[in-house]
């Protein structure tokens, strides 16, 4: 029994001695670095990080103004100085690069000391800035410059507001919320939920399996949506002045997901949606041909009063509901209505497998 005794106790006191050991094999370090650089005119940007979150907002003019946050790991099989190393390494040489009005940020050729290592940059810049930023698994935002912008994510969220040109917005896992882009609009995530409002261009959104929502600056959204995450219609919530009907989006697009739902409001153009399992809710102006798709989901279509357009509904089990009056073209029955709605136009196909179509 004593022999058993101080067997535990041994035992017990090598878990105490290893776990002591690991503690600093696992030690975080923390550094920084400033760095405020003259440009004249239109800037081009590119920022890359492995790990950290990347911000870039409007800042003066004339300058580009860096902080970065360096943090380094002391993994298993480094010394106990290397974190500090490579911290005193990157304060002393920032992996910053000018060439007139293009500036370079984040860009560590060492792959030693990439190793362990996130950098995160919040950045100041001239209105006037195109704009590439990219992060291993962090967060990435833009908000007020001109662009056109790229980003993009492993794993992170990205938030994209206030931009004059072009968005393209990908990102493996996270979220993205964008808000009021004028140019054309590209944004993907590979599970993530994908909210825009007000954009003026025509707009591509793709997502394998989260919600999608596209709305006009007048609907019911909080504003704390662009910052942290929160989903539209909370309590929170501001209501802004809602555009005159047929107004909008004066450009249609292409909204898809793998599962989840998708609403659209204010579209004045051509429309196409299409969810593997999800409901689908799409009000505007059909300038254009619609077409919503759904494998199992409830369509509901919200068009003007006045509108005129042809309709080709049909549902393998569900109802068609509505309350237009329907000139009847070829067969009707019980899941299909084909006909012209006023005096035709643009074509709204609507098809689902087992879900209704409501067309108001």
């Amino acid at each position: 029994m004593l022999k058993k005794t101080i067997w535990q106790i041994a035992v017990s006191l090598l878990a105490v001695a290893c776990l002591g050991l690991a503690v600093p094999g696992f030690a975080r370090d923390e550094g920084s670095f400033d760095r405020t650089l003259k440009v004249t005119g239109p800037v081009e940007l590119d920022v890359s990080t492995g790990a950290g979150d990347v911000t870039v907002q409007a800042g003066a003019s004339s300058e580009v103004r860096v902080h970065a946050i360096i943090k380094a790991n002391n993994g298993w099989f480094s010394g106990s100085n290397d974190a500090e190393t490579k911290i005193h390494e990157l304060e002393s040489n920032p992996p910053v690069e000018q060439q007139g009005n293009y500036i370079r940020i984040g860009h560590i050729t060492d792959p030693e000391l990439r190793r362990g290592v996130s950098i995160s940059y919040d950045i100041e810049a001239p209105p006037r800035t195109q704009l590439q930023a990219s992060s291993g698994s962090g967060d990435v935002s833009a908000d007020g410059i001109h662009g056109p912008v790229k980003a993009s994510s492993g794993s992170g969220d990205l938030r994209i507001a206030d931009i004059g040109d072009e968005v393209t917005a990908s990102t493996g896992s996270g979220d993205v919320r964008a808000r009021a882009i004028r140019g054309e609009v590209h944004i993907s995530s590979g599970s993530g939920d994908i909210q825009a409002v007000s954009v003026m261009g025509p707009f591509y959104l793709s997502t394998g399996s989260g919600d999608i929502k596209l709305s006009e600056e007048g609907s019911q959204v909080s504003e704390s949506i662009y910052h942290s995450g929160k989903e539209i219609g909370q309590s929170e919530a501001t209501s802004f002045s809602m555009p005159s009907e047929g107004k909008g989006f004066p450009a249609g697009g292409r909204v898809s997901t793998g599962s989840g739902s998708i609403q659209v409001t204010g579209v004045n153009g051509p429309l196409r949606a299409g969810t593997g399992s999800g409901d689908i809710t799409a009000q505007g102006v059909a300038s254009g041909d619609w077409s919503l798709q759904s494998g199992s989901g409830t369509l509901i279509v919200r068009l003007p009063a006045q509108a005129s357009f042809n309709l080709d509904a049909h549902s393998d089990s569900g109802r068609i509901l509505t309350h237009r009056s329907v000139t009847i073209q070829g067969t009707f029955g019980k899941g299909t209505m084909r006909g012209v709605v006023g005096k035709g136009g643009p074509l709204v196909k609507l098809r689902t497998g087992s879900g209704d179509i409501e067309i108001d």
